[in-house]
């Protein structure tokens, strides 16, 4: 039987709110937290969460996170919570980024180096991996390990084997960011993926119309999925995306190529939470 194909939703991302561009952007904490539950519902074990301000506009703040995080917990969702660890949009640097380590969610985005994103510079040197590995460690946290780029992976295996992070390494190729230069690309997947050990679990972050081909594809090659609105606004052409549709969209191809869907208990076990 084929392992249990982890579902992760990402919910809204750190874009500036614009809701003339993007009006099916969820960037309330309110909206968010709705958007996450029809999410779970549909079937998304994990949901990645970033912050906002009443106004939308993107934080790092750990009472933010602690309000989203209370909301889902009252409302009985079982999905594993993972927290971003990112910039807020650039408002956030370094240990700036860690606050939301302090609630002890199960998971953790961990950007496992620097990367052009964008038009900015999102900085992930050396130093601070480490000092993020301590904060990962003292507050009890699954690191999820975001690789930009094929050095980010020789990273992750060199802070393994430094012993700040613990095998197996729970691995997210993200491809396809704009300003990075690493295309969404099957051959792309297919380099990291051999760069690692085979029995660590692996999924794909793939941007704009990349993300359902390369979904598609890791459910064939026995990765896990990342799917959702801070990644792809749209669930077809002309036609804007929930993130509940996406999931759901998951779950059919899933069952079409006789890949089980993975509950949130058993997305547990997979990643070693």
């Amino acid at each position: 039987m084929p392992v249990p194909l982890v579902i992760q939703c990402a919910i809204t991302g750190s874009i500036d709110p614009d809701r003339e561009r993007r009006p099916n952007l969820p960037d309330t904490p309110a909206a968010i937290v709705a958007e996450a539950l029809a999410a779970w519902r549909a079937g998304a074990a994990v949901i990645h969460l970033h912050a906002r301000e009443a106004d939308g506009t993107p934080t790092q703040d750990r009472e933010a996170y602690r309000g989203l995080v209370t909301a889902l917990q009252d409302a009985g969702c079982e999905a594993i919570v993972n927290l971003s660890c990112g910039s807020a949009g650039g408002r956030a640097v370094r240990d700036e980024r860690l606050g939301p380590l302090e609630l002890s969610p199960e998971m953790a985005s961990f950007d496992c180096g620097s990367i052009n994103f964008r038009e900015q510079l999102f900085e992930g040197d050396l130093p601070f991996l480490r000092r993020m590995g301590h904060r990962f460690r003292e507050f009890g946290v699954r690191p999820e390990v975001e690789c930009f780029d094929t050095g980010h992976v020789g990273l992750a295996l060199q802070l393994r084997d430094e012993g700040l992070l613990d095998d197996p390494l729970v691995m997210q190729f993200v491809l396809g960011v704009p300003g990075s230069g690493v295309p969404a690309t099957v051959a792309m997947v297919e380099h990291l993926r051999a760069m690692i050990p085979a029995h660590w679990p692996w999924s794909v972050c793939a941007i704009g119309h990349a993300q359902l081909a390369l979904n598609t594809y890791c459910i064939l090659a026995g990765g896990h999925v990342r799917t959702g609105l801070e990644d792809n606004l749209w669930f077809r052409r002309g036609e804007r995306a929930t993130n509940a549709a996406l999931v759901e969209r998951i779950g059919r191809i899933a069952a079409e190529l006789d890949r089980p869907v993975a509950t949130p208990d058993e997305a547990r076990a997979i990643l070693s939470v």
